[in-house]
């Protein structure tokens, strides 16, 4: 009776042993994409991995174009798109919204234009106006800062303002923190940056006399707007690791960690 007794101490604690490791979740997320979602993708991947430190995560900021091609190559298991599908995409991934994110229209704290029309972007980016005074402002020519082709941001901008291939840049940069940085240091530059990026080095414009938040975004007041998109591949499960981070990220537990980096979630 002893013997057997003791076998069967052992024979629970090795099950109870065997289940705790098998519920421990461990692996990797690679996720690849927008430069515009490093904040909201870093901050929800450093808090999944608090709660899950046998996972490792990254995040690869090559722009929306190429998140998409990552995925579709097998390259990473989520990209990051802050723009939608093209039709000929979708034939190989497909999209979820993960939260939305205005586009703020930015220029140097000294510039003395506040508030600009879409209307008055769009002729300021195909080259109408040129000069400063021609909107409100200071006699100087406009330096015209915008994204690379490809990018999430340069598609929902040029998409919401007509100005789609017809923008005369100055300067195509490859990351949002360029942007702001450039438009910083030059105070006769206009640029482009997602919401959830902006920082205290420069000046927000006010569109059609709507400043871009969370509530004026989030009711559409604010017109320059676009969605940030997680990418995966059609027919095809994500490693187990992957899917659960997938599952949080889209899950109201991750709402406020969205909202505390700029970002409105989907309700």
């Amino acid at each position: 009776m002893k013997k057997i007794i003791t076998y069967s101490l052992v024979l629970i604690m090795m099950i109870a042993v065997m289940s705790g490791c098998e519920s421990k979740l461990s692996g990797s997320v690679s996720t690849d994409g927008s430069t515009s979602m490093e904040k909201v993708i870093g901050a929800l991947g450093e808090a999944f991995c608090s709660e899950n430190p046998d996972v490792s995560f990254t995040y690869n900021p090559t722009g929306s174009g190429s998140g998409i091609t990552a995925v579709t190559e097998g390259r990473c298991d989520i990209g990051l798109s802050s723009r939608a599908l093209k039709e000929e995409e979708k034939a190989s991934v497909m999209e979820t919204v993960l939260a939305y994110d205005g586009i703020a229209v930015i220029v140097h704290p000294d510039n003395p234009v506040s508030i600009l029309s879409v209307e008055q972007i769009a002729n300021i980016y195909t080259g109408e106006i040129t000069n400063w005074n021609g909107a409100g402002g200071n006699d100087a020519e406009i330096v015209l800062i915008g994204r690379e082709a490809g990018s999430g941001t340069r598609d929902g901008f040029e998409s919401i303002t007509g100005t789609k291939d017809s923008c005369e840049y100055r300067q195509e940069l490859t990351s949002t923190g360029d942007v702001i940085t450039t438009v910083s240091q030059n105070p006769n530059a206009i640029g482009y940056a997602s919401l959830a990026s902006v920082k205290d080095t420069i000046k927000v414009l006010k569109i059609n006399g709507v400043s871009p938040s969370e509530a004026t975004v989030q009711d559409g007041s604010y017109v320059i707007q676009r969605p940030f998109m997680l990418i995966t591949r059609l027919d095809e499960q994500l490693p187990e690791a992957a899917q659960t981070f997938f599952d949080y990220i889209t899950s109201t537990a991750a709402h406020d960690i969205i909202s505390a980096q700029g970002a409105i979630p989907v309700k």
